[in-house]
């Protein structure tokens, strides 16, 4: 039983973490997709830098549209970082149990990741899919979760899951670098006080630390895949939210490949790099750093009301 208890002590803490830092960092999130959905079309392009996106906010007098699917990218985060710290913590403690080691390698960890991250991308696509449209809807023309759901048929709720699928390797480098460094630094800091001592808890400035680092060294490589996933999910450039939505030809992966290939080169499939790290890295670095300090806390309350 403590075994689940535990398990829900880290998803819920790790939701929490998600949900303050997805709204902190919301804004510089819009611009960021809005920046990577477009494709250079005859050498021009109306977002030369991501300072083009606030610019046009401000200019437009839309900055509150900056916020534009906010409520849709808080469940999402937080259905999204609940099931994936329940499942990556399910399946560690019960690999443990069934193998009898006491620490984790790190092929098994890439393992677990990849299959907590796989359980969370089913579960949330459609909610992904429909915070990417909401947010790269032309400023002032977002609509509602619901009526962006249902603008096509069900199936293109779940467009990029292929892709999330692969993404899962993201999440999976990022929490296996993550934990690596975590238990050297505390090994470190165990040896150094008395032995036999219980571990330390890492610091918010250490957490934060890792967490920039290994959200950094995920978002590189895997960051081609996160850009055709944006212009995969994108909202339709020609619909301004006024008329009613004409069929449109699905987005394929292939097809987003070639548009970029053939409009960008090879550098296109790293537009917006800067801006991803930027903000992945403060979102991630600020989500470990809130769940290693209320953890605890999380852990005790569980217990109490238990």
């Amino acid at each position: 039983m403590s075994l689940d208890l535990e398990s829900i002590s880290e998803a819920t803490s790790g939701a929490i973490g998600a949900l303050v830092s997805t709204t902190i960092l919301y804004p510089l999130d819009t611009c960021k997709a809005k920046y990577q959905a477009e494709v250079r079309a005859h050498g021009q392009q109306k977002y030369r830098n991501l300072s083009d996106v606030l610019w046009e906010a401000i200019s437009t007098r839309q900055v509150l549209s900056l916020y534009q699917g906010l409520g849709t990218k808080n469940l999402q985060s937080f259905i999204a970082q609940f099931v994936y710290f329940y499942g990556y913590s399910y399946f560690k403690r019960l690999y443990l149990e069934r193998s009898g080691s006491k620490s984790i390698g790190t092929k098994a960890n890439l393992l677990i990741a990849a299959a907590a991250g796989a359980c969370t991308a089913i579960t949330t696509q459609p909610l992904d899919t429909a915070s990417s449209r909401m947010q790269t809807s032309a400023f002032g023309k977002s609509k509602g979760l619901w009526l962006t759901l249902t603008e096509g048929n069900w199936s293109e709720a779940f467009d990029g899951l292929g892709i999330s699928l692969l993404l899962t390797s993201n999440p999976a480098i990022q929490y296996t670098v993550f934990d690596q460094l975590k238990q050297r630094l505390l090994k470190r800091k165990q040896n150094k006080t008395e032995k036999g001592s219980s571990p330390e808890a890492l610091s918010a400035f250490s957490a934060f630390v890792l967490g920039a680092v290994s959200k950094s060294i995920a978002t590189v490589l895997t960051y081609p895949a996160i850009r055709c996933k944006v212009m995969i999910q994108a909202a339709d450039s020609s619909d301004d939210g006024t008329k009613k939505p004409r069929q449109k030809p699905r987005k394929t992966l292939s097809g987003v490949i070639y548009a970029i290939w053939k409009k960008e080169g090879v550098l296109g499939f790293f537009k917006g790099l800067h801006a991803q790290i930027l903000k992945t890295v403060l979102s991630s670095a600020l989500l470990l750093m809130i769940k290693e300090k209320i953890t605890a806390s999380t852990w005790v309350l569980i217990l109490a009301v238990r």
